[in-house]
């Protein structure tokens, strides 16, 4: 299917300057360097009903992005406040799907991880509930030079 992927960093993430997350479920910190064993921690869209919350994709959803040549888990939750459901995360962008992932940036200038979340950003291919032997490069996106892989 076809998502709208964007990045968050160590630096713009909440609270800023920390690798904190809502939905732990192989760490209890954003991470990961992309390889199945290790996915890298994405957010997802969420709503608010009363006292509960409802994730877009089920903490634990494993994906695998071509263009990153990584995978990802959902860990996360993208959009804050008592509402998230009003923000883009979870309505998504022009009928797809908005999922955020971790660019990290705690070891790089917070420059590099802006940078890295910008090249990211577009619509691309992700594969939900993927087999666990397509190609990956390890390492965190801006750590490992966000690479990015079209065609």
């Amino acid at each position: 299917m076809s998502i709208y992927l964007t990045g968050y960093s160590y630096w713009d993430n909440t609270p800023p300057g920390s690798a904190a997350i809502a939905k732990p479920v192989l760490r209890n910190k954003a991470g990961g360097t992309g390889t199945y064993d290790d996915p890298i921690t994405i957010a997802v869209g969420h709503m608010i009903v009363g006292d509960q919350q409802f994730l877009d994709f089920p903490a634990g959803t494993r994906f695998y992005l071509s263009e990153l040549r990584k995978y990802a888990i959902v860990e996360d939750v993208c959009g804050d406040g008592a509402s998230p459901q009003n923000g883009p995360c979870h309505t998504g962008h022009n009928g797809l799907p908005w999922l955020d992932i971790y660019v990290d940036g705690a070891r790089s200038k917070q420059s590099d991880a802006a940078t890295c979340m910008s090249r990211i950003t577009r619509v691309q291919p992700i594969i939900q509930n993927p087999a666990p032997d397509y190609p990956t490069v390890a390492g965190s996106l801006t750590e490992s030079g966000c690479q990015v892989f079209r065609g």
